[in-house]
């Protein structure tokens, strides 16, 4: 298989740099991130870095997609929110982990280019265009919500639609470098884990960044 090395390489360093959780490790030993970044960045899908897409957007880095999953302490059948669809690969690592998977990008090329990648992988994943930052309400609540941009706070929408028991991982800062918030949500009682040190792009939206940067 193409890559099939380089794969096996990233996942040892993903070890390395103390990611633990054995079914994502396996899940992203598997998937060919090849196919989801842009032709002329190929030879470097397997480097721990984050790579461009178009639509000034990222791919994040291997050991971002693989610590916020982790964090998020997933059981196969449970229902899941991703923020920032992007080239899709977040979302496929949550469909193979046995998640049902609801995903929202405001890109809409992105969106489109994603789908033929879920179709084309046989993945039964939800995904529209809009505005992130207010959630999906028809589907809520959820037992997970991955945020893969930076807000200047925490989304209340996203707060609301999260279940009972139910875990939230969002970057929050400002818009050149956040901290990644673990939030649980016990009753109408919520705590947090903050991690420093990641970088995403900024989260557009009606409770996020607007355009302009405000």
């Amino acid at each position: 298989m193409r890559f099939e090395t380089e794969r096996a390489e990233m996942i040892e360093v993903l070890r390395q740099k103390g990611i633990w959780d054995e079914n994502v490790l396996r899940v992203m030993g598997t998937v060919e991130r090849h196919h989801f970044v842009d032709a002329p960045f190929v030879n470097r899908a397997y480097e721990d870095s984050a790579l461009p897409i178009g639509q000034e957007q990222t791919i994040s880095q291997p050991y971002t997609v693989a610590f916020m999953t982790q964090a998020l302490q997933l059981k196969r059948g449970e229902k899941v929110l991703e923020v920032g669809t992007g080239s899709g690969y977040q979302a496929v690592v949550l469909a193979l982990l046995g998640c049902r998977v609801f995903t929202i990008e405001r890109h809409l090329p992105l969106v489109a280019r994603a789908r033929k990648t879920f179709d084309r992988l046989n993945l039964h994943i939800a995904s529209k265009g809009g505005d992130g930052s207010v959630g999906w309400s028809e589907f809520a609540p959820f037992d997970a919500i991955i945020v893969t941009a930076g807000a200047p706070d925490i989304p209340p929408p996203l707060k609301d639609q999260l279940a009972d028991g139910g875990r939230l991982v969002v970057p929050v800062g400002d818009r050149e470098i956040q901290k990644l918030l673990v939030v649980r949500r016990t009753g109408s009682h919520f705590t947090q884990q903050e991690i420093d040190g990641f970088k995403f792009v900024p989260l557009i939206g009606k409770n996020a960044w607007s355009n302009g940067g405000k």
